[in-house]
């Protein structure tokens, strides 16, 4: 941001003035240039790396958010290790889809919201709240949506009044809806969202939901070539990461690896994955 151009030391006033709790509403206000939506795009087709499949899964206890790490452009592959979960704060996290560059940026713009509301408010976003502050800004991003730039991202978090994890989707409008149980966006959701129906239960542990997500991953990258599966070569697996009561955390690289190869494992005798019992 542009410094006080007198050079006094001072802020501008507009830093010093009250006013909205939302980043994003001061930032309109003060440099609305500064933010994706307020961009102007050259001519002609632009073509953008964009992040694919990403799902997620409540279990007893919590939520598992989780993604594939591929980027593509066109049909080559831009990027085999790109993350495409995120921390919101400290109870929830954002996984993204869509265009890369914008939707990262987004994130970025989301964290800074939720932060600067706790300190001026002094409290903490319930879950909804955060719910309802991500669906703005992808309706503020509807114009770029319009000329092929979507974001479509899924949030999911700990409800600390519930006391459960929950999980909430998007459309590119910034319409919200929550899912119940299980949810998957991207090119290869349609893949993913299939193997879970078939294999989840309210009553997942974590490492069964943690299992879960990788199975469907790997299903969506069986089906869709625009969804990595995991990379034994180059040690490269899909990104889990875990929201429960006592916050929000990552699954390190031999969590995950451990995962990816016992999936893995299972395939070579039963290639198109577990099968769900029969009635």
């Amino acid at each position: 941001m542009e410094a006080n151009p007198r050079s006094t030391g001072r802020l501008p006033a507009a830093f010093l003035t009250p006013g909205s709790s939302s980043f994003l509403d001061f930032l309109s206000a003060y440099s609305p240039e500064l933010l994706p939506s307020h961009r102007k795009l050259p001519e002609g087709v632009l073509d953008a790396p964009h992040g694919t499949t990403i799902v997620a899964v409540t279990f007893d206890g919590g939520v598992v958010l989780a993604g594939d790490r591929r980027a593509t452009m066109g049909n080559m592959i831009a990027q085999r290790d790109m993350e495409k979960v995120f921390p919101a704060d400290e109870y929830s996290a954002v996984a993204i889809a869509g265009t890369a560059g914008l939707a990262v940026e987004m994130v970025k713009l989301f964290q800074l919201e939720l932060e600067h509301f706790e300190k001026v408010e002094g409290a903490t976003l319930s879950l909804e709240g955060k719910a309802n502050r991500l669906s703005t800004m992808i309706r503020g991003n509807l114009g770029m949506a319009m000329q092929g730039l979507a974001v479509v991202p899924l949030f999911a978090g700990w409800d600390e009044g519930k006391g459960k994890g929950r999980i909430f989707s998007y459309d590119v409008t910034g319409g919200r809806s929550e899912e119940q149980g299980y949810a998957a966006t991207g090119s290869g959701s349609i893949f993913a969202r299939g193997s879970m129906k078939k294999l989840y239960s309210p009553d997942l542990t974590e490492h069964q939901a943690t299992t879960l997500v990788v199975q469907a991953l790997y299903d969506a990258a069986d089906d869709d070539s625009a969804t990595g599966g995991p990379d034994m070569a180059r040690r490269i697996y899909p990104l889990v990461t875990v929201i429960t009561e006592e916050g929000f955390r990552r699954l390190t690289e031999a969590e995950s690896s451990e995962l990816a190869r016992s999936v893995t494992e299972r395939r070579l005798t039963q290639p198109d994955g577990p099968r769900a019992a029969l009635l």
